[in-house]
């Protein structure tokens, strides 16, 4: 199976996100998107892959986008995209790509919706939440 991550390590959800990818026992491609951001028609292609609106899928926290005025409701796609691509950061993350969809992986356990490989063992991730029991089964929380 094919995976893309569009990946950043300083984030938890995003290596949650990886991990339980490699639980599956895949190896996706990662891509460091603050050092290799992708193209403003590859974002737009992600951004709607993930049926997502460009505003839904721009982060606020801890970025420039206050700053750069993109709070603005004005402000329309082609400059959210712009943006996007000229401050990285202000991409949510994760961005996951298999051959059954596209997901921002927030929570990281979205991602399962898009893998056909089971997960291979238990998964914890790094906050304590239990996410697969160890027969591989998604726990419940609810």
């Amino acid at each position: 199976m094919s995976v893309t991550i569009y990946h950043n390590p300083d984030c938890g959800t995003s290596r949650n996100t990886l991990a339980l990818i490699r639980n599956a026992g895949i190896e996706p491609l990662v891509i460091e998107y603050l050092k290799t951001p992708p193209t403003k028609d590859t974002l737009r292609n992600l951004i709607a892959r993930a049926g997502l609106s460009v505003r839904g899928a721009i982060r606020e926290k801890g970025t420039p986008f206050a700053e750069l005025g993109l709070d603005n409701p004005a402000v329309g796609d082609e400059e959210l995209l712009d943006a996007m691509v000229a401050h990285p950061i202000l991409i949510n993350r994760p961005f996951v790509v298999t051959p059954v969809g596209v997901r921002l992986c927030r929570p990281s356990e979205l991602v399962l919706d898009i893998l056909t490989e089971p997960q291979r063992g238990a998964f914890t991730k790094e906050d304590g939440e239990r996410v697969i029991d160890e027969h591989g089964r998604r726990v419940s929380h609810g």
